[in-house]
């Protein structure tokens, strides 16, 4: 199983962008989807997440700015943010629960400008 994260990039504050999780090599379907992201010189934190079926869960400093999507027959899942702010700024990493398993995408970096 392969991750590839994208969607990342320079915007300003107030601004949206959409970042996709897409799993390929397999024939599996997603049980559920993490995001986290890590701030320079900072821990990894996590951010939201979901289970397949259930409902989704964020942290409150994302909480109705951010929203995880899906595209179930393409494997992609997505986390959509907007009201962006320049502490929104990090490198986001989603993971993948396929089948008991926990795979992570290689980080797309998110840099707000004030």
């Amino acid at each position: 199983v392969q991750l590839v994260e994208s969607g990342g990039g320079l915007v300003q504050a107030g601004g949206s962008l959409r970042l996709s999780c897409a799993a390929s090599g397999t024939t599996f379907n997603i049980n559920g989807v993490a995001w986290y992201r890590q701030a320079q010189g900072n821990q990894r934190e996590w951010i939201a997440s979901r289970v397949s079926g259930g409902a989704s869960n964020y942290a409150d400093s994302v909480k109705v700015r951010f929203a995880i999507y899906a595209a179930y027959a393409q494997n992609i899942r997505y986390l959509h943010m907007k009201s962006l702010k320049p502490e929104d700024t990090a490198t986001y990493y989603c993971k993948l629960i396929i089948r008991g398993r926990h795979y992570w995408g290689q980080g797309t970096q998110v840099t707000v400008s004030s």
